[in-house]
């Protein structure tokens, strides 16, 4: 397994999936998404796996009413990327399979 957790260092959720991970003595690399963000490529990736761009923006930020508002998935996109805070964490990926939020259920089939 190469398990990659885009997080905020803030964000229970983060939190409760980095212990997930340490709790099964399973090596994980911890990114900060407000410090560090996330690549094109990378985004691409677990939009990809998670089925949509919708399922990446957490509802309960500030400026998630505005993406809303955004015909296109484009101007989405760019949203999303330039301001990080947007994407709902812990974004946890696994090769090609990713995840949005604590999804222990499907970590459990990764291992």
């Amino acid at each position: 397994m190469n398990i990659q957790i885009f997080g905020k260092s803030k964000c229970f959720d983060t939190k409760k999936a980095e212990r997930y991970f340490k709790e099964r003595g399973v090596s994980f690399q911890n990114i900060d998404l407000l410090k560090y963000g996330m690549s094109k490529g990378e985004f691409e990736s677990v939009k990809k796996a998670v089925g949509g761009i919708d399922k990446l923006i957490d509802e309960k930020a500030k400026d998630a009413a505005l993406l809303r508002y955004l015909a296109y998935d484009s101007d989405k996109e760019e949203k999303l990327l330039n301001n990080p805070s947007l994407l709902k964490t812990p974004i946890v990926r696994n090769g090609k399979q990713a995840t949005v939020g604590y999804q222990p259920d499907v970590w459990k089939t990764w291992e």
